[in-house]
């Protein structure tokens, strides 16, 4: 870990949120700073550090992170040693908290106090946010703050983190001056004061009993649901029906906006096609940037969509019931229901999904998970899937509810899927044999999602994919463009100007290569800068189109033109690639940067590279056998 961090708010002194999982701490992180926050992945630190801005009542600016969450300052994983590294000061570029705020749930006391017991032996100024308060009393039970202060020896205040102005008390004690004084516990530089958790438990259980919280808080509610959430047959039935659901959704539900899209997106390239003289300005503004940006954003809505859904399970407290749902599913394939989230949120972008395996303490699960992690249908390939998908299936409706084209995406979403269980199978048989794994996490209690939280999870990801669209797409659609609009054919040329281009001679070149598997030369060159972001793969067909067409045609319907010119055997050939290859050069190098070497990234390149090359093959040979090639 030599790269150095670059903060994202350098001024200010440090607070630094620490709690165990599930206890509100992120809710209560996105109350405090609201849309003053960023996301950034720091190169070998964490696998996703929050850090935003927080103003107290008073003024004061403060820097506030938001730690991985942990049960003790003993890291038995990638994920928890962020925390410990941090609070001990040893994190490469990043100074150690002026504050901890200990997030504590109320209704899991015993659990959360021992935390805080290690926290305070650091010696760093602490305090302790009470959070959950709110299901704490509904259960019938009320923790006294002013008493469970004076047994701890540090601030405590009520919080409820999903509740406006439920961070009130916790502002107005940032402004205390005596609360950032450091105390004169042990220094936190390791070794004796950390040894002394072996007394932690019994003190904890003291402090209850005087307080007369000894007796656990029951989750009558939660346990109810979890009755039928958790059952061994209506469990399995009730999470496929919520996964096919999404999918019918991104389809059904994202029409409208989509088209809306579309056509703002035609009306743009008409009028200002219409302004500029012909010429090469024209071309590279219509059919280069319009034509090759419009066509990315324009599936804006279906990843609005799928990760709205995703930002509502997580909110409610239904995804760790899905591990452990999975548990069994996976360890059938040599994995356990850990690493279900790290592949869950490969769903979103497999570089997240990566780096969430450090919260797998076994080295072989998380290596299995880094390599089969790409091979969930990121939110990349859905403009693929969806430019596809809408060229060639039909919009029907089967039994009157289902989508068609919504019952595809799913069966994309299955096949990668299952080449990723059958490429863990495949490792259990060499790797594993003798392992013997148990399942050991916390259920939260449900929870209802809040708007806010959903909001700026929705606006974050909004962000990323409009950066994305105006960064490396644009850059690499104008690119394109160039090289797709020189040299200049000579006169007397027949053909598209882009046959003879750069580009064009790349592309006739590489379908060679592709030609046993049914793709063209515009689909061969729209690879190349494919590979930089899956989805620069449709802005790429979009520009290649536009140079190629004739008449008034334009990539910005760019559907249409790619029924007339591939043939169905082609599309779903295609389809059978992006299900497997590796089209993205970050995900290999955050696999690089998670497992230290070259090794790795150039194993997965070349598994994948070779599965998509297999199953085009054969999905193009067998759609070719059944009429699918004319």
């Amino acid at each position: 870990m030599t790269e150095a961090v670059v903060h994202l708010y350098r001024g200010g002194p440090l607070l630094a949120l620490v709690g165990n999982p599930n206890c509100g701490k992120t809710a209560l992180f996105n109350l405090l700073t609201g849309s003053r926050q960023k996301v950034a992945n720091y190169a070998g630190v964490t696998v996703e550090r929050k850090e935003g801005k927080l103003t107290t009542p008073a003024g004061k600016a403060l820097r506030v992170l938001d730690l991985p969450g942990t049960y003790s300052l003993h890291p038995r994983s990638p994920d928890e040693r962020v925390t410990h590294d941090v609070l001990y000061g040893r994190a490469i570029g990043e100074k150690r908290p002026d504050l901890v705020v200990c997030v504590v749930d109320a209704t899991n006391l015993r659990r959360s106090l021992r935390l805080l017991l290690a926290v305070k032996r650091l010696g760093l100024p602490c305090m302790v946010a009470l959070n959950m308060v709110d299901l704490a009393q509904a259960r019938g039970v009320t923790v006294d703050a002013e008493a469970l202060a004076r047994e701890l020896g540090v601030p405590v205040v009520r919080t409820v983190g999903i509740e406006g102005g439920g961070d009130a008390a916790l502002r107005a004690t940032l402004d205390e001056a005596a609360l950032w004084r450091r105390s004169s516990a042990s220094a936190g530089t390791g070794g004796p004061a950390i040894q002394a958790t072996g007394a932690d438990h019994d003190a904890v259980r003291s402090i209850l009993r005087r307080l007369g919280l000894d007796e656990l808080i029951p989750h009558t509610l939660s346990d109810r649901i979890d009755r039928m959430v958790l059952h061994p047959v209506l469990g399995p039935l009730l999470l496929a029906a919520v996964l096919f659901l999404i999918f019918q959704a991104v389809f059904a539900w994202a029409s409208a906006p989509m088209d809306a899209i579309k056509a703002a997106t035609g009306w743009l390239g008409a009028t200002v096609g219409a302004i500029l003289p012909d010429g090469w300005l024209r071309s590279l503004v219509v059919d280069g940037v319009i034509a090759g940006a419009g066509g990315v954003v324009v599936f804006l809505p279906q990843i609005v969509i799928l990760f709205f859904f995703i930002l509502v399970l997580e909110e409610s407290g239904y995804l760790p019931r899905a591990a452990f749902l999975l548990d069994r599913l996976m360890g059938g394939v040599g994995l356990s229901g850990r690493s279900f989230i790290p592949l869950l949120s490969s769903f979103a972008c497999a570089i997240p999904g990566i780096m969430a395996s450090r919260s797998i303490a076994n080295p072989r699960d998380r290596l299995v998970t880094i390599m089969i992690a790409p091979l969930m249908t990121c939110s990349a390939r859905l403009p693929v899937y969806a430019l596809l998908i809408g060229a060639f299936i039909p919009r029907l409706n089967l039994w009157g509810v289902l989508e068609l084209q919504g019952l595809v995406l799913f069966g994309l979403y299955a096949a990668g899927i299952a080449g990723g269980l059958a490429v863990a199978w495949i490792l259990k048989r060499f790797t594993a044999r003798g392992q013997v794994r148990t399942l050991m996490m916390e259920l939260p209690t449900y929870h209802m999602p809040t708007l806010r939280n959903i909001g700026i999870g929705l606006w974050q990801r909004v962000a990323i994919f409009m950066k994305r669209v105006g960064g490396v797409i644009l850059v690499l659609t104008i690119l394109l463009w160039f090289l797709a609009s020189f040299p200049v054919p000579p006169i007397g040329a027949t053909g598209p100007a882009i046959e003879h281009s750069l580009a064009g001679i790349l592309g006739r070149a590489l379908a060679v290569v592709f030609e046993p598997i049914g793709f063209n030369w515009q689909i061969s060159i729209a690879l190349v800068p494919g590979m930089a972001a899956r989805e620069v793969a449709v802005s790429a067909l979009g520009t290649v189109y536009a140079l190629s067409a004739t008449g008034n045609d334009t990539a910005l319907a760019l559907a249409p033109l790619i029924a007339q010119d591939w043939s169905l055997a082609t599309a779903l050939s295609l389809l059978a690639w992006y299900v497997f290859a590796p089209q993205c050069l970050s995900t290999l190098a955050t696999v690089k940067r998670e497992t230290g070497g070259w090794t790795m990234p150039l194993i997965v390149a070349g598994y994948l590279f070779s599965l998509a090359y297999l199953a085009s093959f054969v999905t193009y040979r067998v759609a070719s056998a059944l009429g699918a090639a004319g």
